[in-house]
């Protein structure tokens, strides 16, 4: 996700009403991440000196700063599509979390990654906020691979695909935020598939 894509999302969000300059949110959240690639608390205040912009033109575009960072943060993600169901399903989610959605993905850096981590967990109202806006739908599309699995009867029916995300998810968070480790070192890869298969197995059906 560009910057200026951020911006038209959050312009959408915010709902209907007065036209919004998609270029000037652009403008606002360029400087809010460049704040926070430099470890620079996000403030009013820096915003205007950064990026140009007054501060009443802030306040009418971001209901709050934390729906500010929140847009500025997810800048370099993206949505990922739909995983193929027409193959091999465990290769394809498995693969998804190796690889499809690696953070640095997409010119999102680990340094990126990093500061989103330690922004969130010194701020839970801005951790709620970034998960409801921006996480949530990152999650979608593996979601749904497990419940196809589920339907196929290759997964336990009694599962649930989100605690199955969870779970798998978490293995791979383990290994950045935990660890300190790099999700593309060959031994972390191996260390996570060897741990995503073993809670595969756990998950098929018998």
């Amino acid at each position: 996700m560009t910057i200026l894509q951020a911006a038209t999302e959050a312009s959408a969000r915010r709902g209907p009403g007065r036209p919004r300059d998609e270029e000037l949110d652009a403008q606002i959240i360029g400087a809010a991440l460049g704040l926070i690639d430099d470890s620079v608390p996000v403030t009013v205040s820096r915003l205007v000196v950064r990026s140009g912009v007054s501060r009443a033109a802030i306040y009418r575009r971001w209901p709050s700063m934390t729906a500010l960072i929140a847009a500025a943060l997810d800048v370099g993600r993206s949505v990922p599509p739909d995983i193929d169901l027409s193959g091999d399903l465990r290769d394809a989610v498995l693969s998804s979390f190796l690889g499809g959605q690696s953070v640095t993905d997409s010119g999102y850096t680990e340094e990126r990654f990093r500061q989103r981590i330690r922004l969130a967990m010194a701020d839970r109202e801005l951790q709620k906020a970034y998960w409801r806006s921006h996480v949530s739908r990152r999650r979608v599309s593996l979601e749904k691979a497990l419940q196809a699995g589920i339907d196929r009867g290759t997964l336990r029916s009694d599962l649930d695909p989100a605690s199955c995300f969870d779970l798998m998810a978490g293995v791979v968070y383990y290994q950045i935020v935990v660890r300190g480790d790099e999700i593309t070192d060959p031994e972390v890869q191996a260390r996570c598939r060897q741990a995503l298969e073993i809670a595969w197995r756990g998950m098929e059906a018998r």
